[in-house]
């Protein structure tokens, strides 16, 4: 068991929160109880995973995807008024972490995927979130390797025989990052989704593409950091998955 507040001190310092100038607030969201025994991690926070959380009778929910991003609404009405109004009523925490997860070089969503794809010598492109490393298949089984590691059909552009030696990727929504991988000379390109003009750009490029879905890319930074903490502070640990074919 370990306090709110305390946990919410261990995340920031070790998730490196200050290093980063992101789209939402990185840590305790919503307040709930003090003492904390078991947590729950899930990709996004949205009423289905809130709803699951209260039926496990967590005492924290922990996300990638969170509340209070720039541009929204402020307002807490509609749907957002329902979710924060279900955390309140059962005194239920939530903590969310967004760019610190994708970049974290243990637990972090890249990190984590370098682990799963079989990726050696993982390392952040400079000081960016893309990161690169090296494998030795073909884009036909390295996509095939994808689809059976995260249970969904990877949407794949360029020649199956093409031989991957160097990859570069970013988990989530992350196609723009593609320059990054054609200056290192990346033979392919993985994140989660995908734009019109991208399938274009990798051809002239002669980069392969892979879109693995930002749900599925995103899966397992928060499990990886909520086993880490679970097994630091002996917590209660357990990990939701609700579906999401984006």
């Amino acid at each position: 068991m370990i306090d709110n507040k305390t946990l919410s001190k261990y995340c920031h310092d070790y998730l490196n929160i200050d290093a980063f100038d992101d789209y939402c607030p990185n840590g305790l969201q919503i307040e709930g109880r003090q003492q904390i025994n078991k947590i729950i991690a899930g990709v996004s926070a949205n009423q289905d995973l809130i709803d699951c959380a209260i039926d496990e009778n967590a005492d924290a929910l922990f996300v990638h995807h969170g509340f209070f991003w720039k541009n929204e609404n402020p307002t807490i009405t509609g749907i957002k008024k329902n979710r924060i109004k279900a955390l309140l009523e059962k005194n239920i925490n939530l903590f969310a972490y967004h760019l610190p997860l994708d970049a974290h070089i243990t637990v972090g969503n890249n990190a984590q995927l370098a682990q799963r794809f079989g990726i050696k010598n993982p390392v952040p492109i400079g000081d960016t979130l893309v990161w690169q490393g090296e494998i030795d298949t073909s884009l036909a089984n390295f996509s095939k390797t994808i689809a059976q590691l995260i249970n969904r059909k990877p949407l794949v552009f360029g020649d199956d025989n093409k031989t991957l030696k160097r990859i570069a990727w970013c988990s989530g929504g992350a196609q723009t990052y593609i320059e990054h991988a054609i200056n290192i000379n990346a033979d392919c390109f993985l994140t989660g989704e995908i734009s019109e003009q991208i399938p274009a750009i990798a051809k002239e490029n002669n980069i392969a593409f892979i879109s693995a879905g930002h749900h599925a890319t995103e899966r397992y930074g928060v499990q990886a950091l909520c086993q880490h903490l679970a097994s630091k502070f002996n917590l209660k640990y357990q990990f939701i998955e609700i579906d999401n074919s984006v």
